[in-house]
């Protein structure tokens, strides 16, 4: 047992210091003579005032703080002796029972009184001299006081916060579930996969040619490969050559075998020879069902005199001349239920967008929007062009990052007209099928998306698919408008389009220069300095790359950029994580959603305060981020939700904009250089473009097409 060699302490929680999200920090009286009082940390579920416990863990000396007790598990402690029982039975623990109900129940069922209620909880109603609310009472304490999962798990090496969880979704039944099959975690909770349950079936003793083991291998292989393919589906042939790399016995008989069992079991969907993941079978064939079934007819009609007349009137008010093909997106918004509006850099989509907004409120002012985007750039670019208050997808269905769940779905549906969601490349097949399926009281929705940048990160190519089947009206503006600062980069966007390029040494906004590998960090150093000398800011510089390693990497570049845009000085506070080193003033990404606090993957923010655990009341490290106005504290427990941010990926840049973009296109990246790539990271770029690099690996690389072939069968479902 992983327990075996930790200490352990018994006691009472006194005082709680810190608490969230379960963490604690609190003083503990334990149940020594001098009764010493010490501090404890940890995760901990629900503290029960004057309920003993049993905590194990470790000593640790911190270095501001002194000693400390580490919790790593912990039991509530069930008291065998009848003084102690009288005590514990006569706690707040059970309302309306004091000394005297507590001795009765003690005289009358003995020193194991907690083993008897807790096997037959109707034996309290045959003690003689106490009240039914004392009886009802005594139960209920009873039940909570007991909780075997928290040790028994922990034992087998699930941390605290997971076995937290666990309990959240299993409660009482934790136990029998676990030991009943481990596997089943994979699917019921959130944040465990197969390693993590695939250890603790062993520590539990499972066969490592278990059918369960195999089978819980088998939908991990297929959900691995999905998302790292981007496909909804991947072929049979593939996941067998996986699976048998793993299990050699696992003939294509067995495996057949299970993927029978799975099918029945709703873990995955066969389809002849295509395997999908139940979660991409749901969300592909649920998009399908919703578009199918969706009441194109039933929208609001706008007479096409007054939507004329509308139009006229915004064009004065906006002083733009809007042409024929603008004109004829506005209409087909209004006439149709769902509609898409694609088109590439400066050909308008915005004018369009703002034009149909403005239209929709003052046609039908008591009807209520709902605009939403895959990012929280994204969505506030929306929502100020709109005039209205526009949010993440997530946030608009209310997502739950704990359990990874939406409360608004089919049941509690999202409460409007309008959806218009912008950034729609980026919306993978799980994301849409969710948002649609809390959208069956929306009466007309609006795609927009350009549909040559990089699909979702997530699988499915859902924009693609839903143009491509016809089956909605589908607007592509195409011609140039933006005639102003950076109109050389939408040149260079539609060139790149077609597989061409533009010259270089004509170009005011598109510059490119040629280098190799190990000058690029000097090259990118040189440019920056001459753009801060020019006024800008580094929130207006973004430095673009497609991988992490190497000397143009991420990783290099940004300890190059933080060098020159922040570097260390007297006063200024630091804070070592691994090989990073974050200071106040760093900019810095969010990589994963953060619902609670309002920041999502990609936003972009400034360090703003770093506290020193010796010098903060809760004895933590702390960074507190401000992202354009949206402050967000950061502690040990979520430290790897961010990431220097002087040069970030391609796809992380999705659904952001900046003045000023550097992007290297050298020989270490040809292997995942490819067009949709490209074109993506230049669109970035609203006023300059400078390239580093090598001009044939470009051409090389705007050459590849076939890249972001996904597998999906979206289209033949619609």
């Amino acid at each position: 047992m992983i327990l075996q060699d930790k200490l352990c302490i018994e006691g009472y929680f006194s005082v709680i210091i810190y608490r969230n999200n379960n963490y604690t920090v609190a003083k503990f009286r334990t149940n020594e003579k001098d009764e010493k009082t010490l501090t404890v940390t940890g995760y901990i579920g629900e503290i029960l005032e004057e309920q003993p416990y049993r905590l194990y863990g470790d000593y640790l000396e911190h270095y501001k703080y002194g000693m400390q007790f580490q919790v790593e598990s912990y039991e509530k402690v069930l008291p065998n002796d009848d003084s102690s029982l009288i005590r514990y039975f006569s706690s707040s623990l059970f309302s309306g029972v004091g000394k005297k109900a507590a001795s009765k129940l003690v005289a009358q069922l003995g020193s194991d009184a907690i083993e008897i209620i807790k096997d037959d909880p109707s034996v309290v109603y045959q003690i003689v001299g106490l009240s039914d609310k004392q009886k009802d009472s005594i139960c209920e304490g009873v039940q909570n006081s007991i909780d075997d999962s928290i040790v028994f798990l922990t034992q087998h090496g699930i941390s605290t916060k997971n076995v937290l969880k666990i309990e959240a979704v299993y409660e009482d039944r934790a136990i029998q579930v676990v030991k009943e099959n481990p596997y089943q975690l994979i699917t019921d909770i959130d944040g465990i996969g197969f390693k993590t349950a695939d250890k603790l079936a062993m520590s539990l003793g499972f066969d490592e040619n278990d059918p369960k083991r195999i089978k819980a291998a088998i939908v991990s292989i297929v959900l691995s490969l999905s998302m790292q393919s981007g496909n909804t589906y991947e072929e049979k042939d593939v996941v067998f050559k996986r699976v048998s790399k793993e299990f050699d016995f696992c003939n294509e008989e067995m495996f057949d075998d299970y993927l029978q069992q799975l099918e029945i079991e709703r873990l995955l969907h066969i389809e002849g020879n295509d395997i999908y993941h139940i979660t991409q079978y749901d969300a592909e064939k649920g998009i399908s069902d919703f578009l199918v079934n969706f009441p194109y007819g039933e929208t609001a009609k706008v007479d096409t005199g007054e939507l004329d007349k509308k139009i006229e009137e915004l064009s004065d008010k906006f002083n733009i001349h809007y042409d024929t093909k603008q004109i004829t997106a506005m209409k087909v918004f209004f006439e149709e239920s769902f509609s898409i509006l694609t088109g590439g850099p400066g050909t308008g989509k915005t004018t369009i967008v703002r034009a149909i907004i403005s239209l929709y409120k003052d046609l039908f002012p008591y009807s209520t929007i709902a605009l939403c985007a895959p990012t929280g750039r994204a969505a506030k670019r929306l929502g100020e062009l709109g005039g209205i208050h526009a949010t993440t997808i997530h946030s608009l269905l209310k997502w739950d990052l704990e359990t990874n769940v939406f409360a608004v779905d089919e049941n509690s549906p999202i409460e409007a007209n309008l959806i218009i969601i912008d950034e729609f490349s980026m919306v993978d097949s799980w994301l849409f099928y969710n948002l649609l399926k809390a959208s069956h009281n929306v009466a007309k929705i609006l795609i927009i998306g350009d549909e040559d940048q990089l699909p979702s990160v997530g699988p499915g190519f859902v924009l693609k698919d839903l143009i491509g089947s016809n089956m909605f009206e589908v607007t592509r503006l195409d011609k140039i408008y933006r005639q102003s600062e950076g109109s050389d980069v939408i040149a260079l966007a539609h060139a790149m389009k077609d597989g061409e390029l533009l010259d270089f040494h004509q170009q005011n906004d598109v510059k490119m220069f040629s280098c190799e590998n190990y000058q690029v960090k000097d090259q990118i150093i040189k440019i920056v300095s001459n753009a801060f000398e020019k006024g800008y800011q580094d929130l207006d510089i973004q430095v673009l790359a497609p991988m992490y390693n190497g000397v143009a990497g991420i990783d290099a570049l940004n300890k190059s950029l933080q060098g020159l845009c922040n570097p260390s000085e007297a006063g200024k506070n630091e804070l070592r994580l691994g090989y990073r080193v974050f200071r106040e003033d760093d900019k810095v990404l969010q990589l994963k959603n953060q619902p609670d606090d309002g920041v999502y993957n990609g936003d972009i923010g400034k360090i703003i305060e770093i506290v020193d655990a010796r010098n903060d009341i809760d004895h933590q490290n702390r960074i507190i981020v401000d992202f354009d106005g949206i402050f967000v504290e950061y502690t040990s427990e979520n430290f790897n939700n961010i990431t220097h941010a002087y040069c970030i990926s391609i796809h992380k840049s999705q659904g952001s904009e900046y003045p000023i973009v550097i992007m290297p296109i050298l020989k270490d990246y040809i292997y995942m250089l490819q067009r949709r790539l490209i074109y993506t990271g230049i669109t970035r770029a609203k006023k300059s473009l400078v390239l580093l690099g090598d001009e044939q690996v470009l051409k090389k690389g705007i050459n590849r097409t076939d890249y972001h072939t996904r597998k999906t069968k979206l289209l033949e479902r619609l």
